[in-house]
């Protein structure tokens, strides 16, 4: 989601945006806060969302923000937006979402305005959550200023807490065999910030889960994994789609290659006698 050119700030600012973050970040709920996250199906669960933010190549200021709503279980898009945007503030570790979300929630705020009955039940966002170097990352901005459940979900490792990409943690990722393995990420606090999840069979790379807001750890990672036809999460992916060939268009451009990660296999989440989507999805 970032493109990741720090830019300089004023202190004054940083100090600012860490009294926001710590203003914010009491209001985070990391429990279950909906009836659906309880029920090892996800009964009652309709419609998944996911936002991205891509940018124009060789440009840190023109970017597309986007937001998409799948159904669930099927991960079909019912809806999408897209827009052209212009990020005036600059990328600061710690710091992504004074960038980024302000035109995330124009989004939602738009969808819930104008078409309410497609408003989504939970966000995934394309980056971290309490798993963050004060606790309060761009899934837990996001999803307080929207009041919607929201999951983390990072390619990468922020290695805060006393996590680290090392030896040992290579290979707890190398004993993650099936989709569906995890492992929890314990930072030196005694705080598991987050699960390292194998979401998909024909990828070894794990992904960072993390709590955003109103959704507790273990329900996080099984929606995760349960939105997962490749390895990244089906709302992601598509919100990615989405805010690339908005760009493309925009701009006039041809349309690239198909990825080859695109070509695998989709893996559809295990079902039960019921039909119900498995628990361990």
């Amino acid at each position: 989601m970032a493109q990741e050119a720090a830019g300089w700030l004023p202190e004054e600012t940083l100090s600012l945006w860490k009294r926001e973050q710590a203003r914010l970040k009491a209001r985070v709920v990391d429990r279950d806060t909906e009836a659906w996250q309880r029920d090892p199906a996800f009964s009652g669960l309709r419609r998944v969302g996911g936002v991205d933010v891509s940018f124009v190549k060789g440009d840190s200021v023109r970017a597309c923000a986007s937001l998409v709503v799948l159904s669930y279980p099927e991960l079909e898009v019912v809806y999408e937006e897209s827009r052209m945007v212009s990020l005036t503030a600059p990328y600061v570790s710690g710091f992504l979402a004074f960038r980024e979300v302000p035109f995330l929630l124009e989004l939602v705020q738009q969808l819930r305005e104008k078409e309410p009955g497609l408003m989504p039940q939970v966000l995934l966002v394309d980056g971290n959550g309490v798993l963050h170097h004060r606790g309060f990352g761009v899934a837990c901005h996001l999803g307080v200023l929207t009041d919607l459940p929201c999951v983390g979900v990072a390619k990468k490792l922020l290695q805060v807490d006393g996590l680290e990409n090392n030896a040992l943690h290579k290979e707890k990722i190398r004993l993650l065999q099936t989709r569906g393995d995890s492992f929890p990420l314990l930072g030196d606090s005694g705080t598991v910030l987050g699960m390292a999840l194998r979401s998909h069979d024909h990828s070894t790379r794990p992904l960072y889960v993390s709590v955003g807001h109103k959704m507790s750890l273990e329900a996080a990672v099984r929606l995760t994994c349960c939105c997962c036809k490749f390895r990244i999460p089906e709302p992601v992916r598509q919100a990615d789609i989405c805010s690339r060939e908005h760009i493309r268009k925009s701009l006039g451009l041809p349309r690239p290659p198909t990825p080859r990660s695109l070509t695998q296999r989709p893996v559809a989440c295990p079902r039960g006698d019921s039909g119900e989507s498995s628990a361990l999805c």
